[in-house]
């Protein structure tokens, strides 16, 4: 499998190394070689020009990763004792992240508490190589597609109406659009929710209402999410952008492909930054606030052809409980967001203002 993204080239299979050096390469100035075997391949790649080449979490022969290194390409090797896989090069999948039949025993829990106890300098470098690489991961998946945001708070709790409201709102913005969220319970988890299930969306409602929420068991919560999933093999695509930074957030099923970070503030203006087709805001408390003003300022120094439709759903929440609205309003006025920010009452009114 290989990514192409300008001049870099991500090569994680030997097949597809093999390829690449049987069609006449000379140069891998821009390759990313990643988690390969390269005991046998170290003669073909000396003979190239390896300058501004980076392998990752490759095994080479026994003098070959020095040679690569003196031919100028960069080496970074496996860094034991953890748990994720820092050169990984494509998001997570919800299966892959709860990996065990005990939640405590699963890869998300398992790359929380590792992410909670003393850094060596080795952990801080997996950290920052692993979010690099879902950054990269990221860009490839969102490459072409049409994509809305929906953010809202992790307290909402299936069952209730709130939550039906944002698991509307996936569910009709998702016929036309990808939906993406913080990729957390709540609110967000209703909203993947909603874009992940095309057809009987009461009915996934229903099945999930058993576990209200994820107090006190992460497992049966997230049990009571895969029993939608594997009752939907049409389930759309939709995306997750979580982090480890809230342990006490873990992420939703129902996000098809997961972007999950060990660091919070490159995840935060990433999410925001990826909704090309605008936010639709649902009521929520300290977070959402941060993230209406963080996707505001954004908008503020924006020109016209880049700014997308800010949507605040629920006007007394946005006017009365935390009057964010008229704030938002007096700050958009006279800008070229000015007619992009909007204050609605109804699933409806948000997904025709989203729809243009």
């Amino acid at each position: 499998m290989k990514h192409s993204r300008g001049r870099v080239l991500d090569v994680t299979t030997l097949a597809d190394l093999d390829r690449h050096l049987a069609g006449g390469a000379r140069s891998l100035a821009g390759w990313r070689v990643v988690g390969l075997d390269l005991t046998e391949r170290g003669p073909a790649l000396l003979e190239r020009s390896l300058a501004q080449s980076l392998f990752l979490g490759c095994e080479f022969a026994d003098g070959d990763d020095d040679a690569v290194r003196l031919a100028g390409g960069i080496v970074l090797h496996d860094i034991p004792g953890i748990p994720v896989d820092p050169y990984r090069t494509t998001l997570y999948s919800p299966r892959e992240l709860y990996d065990a039949p005990r939640y405590e025993d699963s890869l998300d829990a398992r790359a929380y508490a590792w992410s909670r106890g003393p850094a060596t300098p080795d952990d801080t470098l997996a950290r920052a190589l692993h979010d690099h690489q879902v950054d990269a991961a990221m860009a490839d998946w969102v490459r072409g597609r049409d994509i809305v945001g929906v953010m809202g708070g992790h307290a909402v709790e299936r069952g209730s109406q709130p939550y039906a409201d944002a698991a509307g709102l996936g569910h009709e913005l998702g016929a036309h659009h990808t939906v993406a969220t913080g990729g957390g319970p709540g609110a967000m988890e209703a909203a993947n929710l909603g874009a992940f299930v095309p057809g009987d969306l009461a009915g996934a409602l229903a099945t999930v209402a058993r576990v209200p929420s994820f107090r006190p068991s992460i497992g049966a919560w997230a049990d009571a999410a895969f029993e939608v999933v594997d009752a939907t093999p049409d389930g759309r695509e939709s995306l997750g952008i979580p982090t480890w930074h809230y342990g006490h957030e873990p992420p939703n099923p129902f996000a098809r492909s997961i972007a999950k970070y060990f660091s919070n503030a490159p995840r935060e203006a990433l999410l925001l930054d990826i909704c090309n087709a605008g936010i639709v805001f649902l009521p929520g408390a300290g977070g959402t606030v941060q993230e209406v003003f963080q996707d505001a300022c954004e908008n503020y120094y924006a020109d016209a052809s880049s700014v997308a439709p800010m949507v605040l759903l629920g006007r007394a929440h946005w006017t009365e409980e935390l009057p964010v609205w008229p704030l938002l309003r007096a700050l958009a006025r006279g800008r070229a967001m000015e007619g992009h920010v909007h204050l609605v009452d109804s699933v409806e009114e948000a997904v025709a203002v989203v729809a243009g």
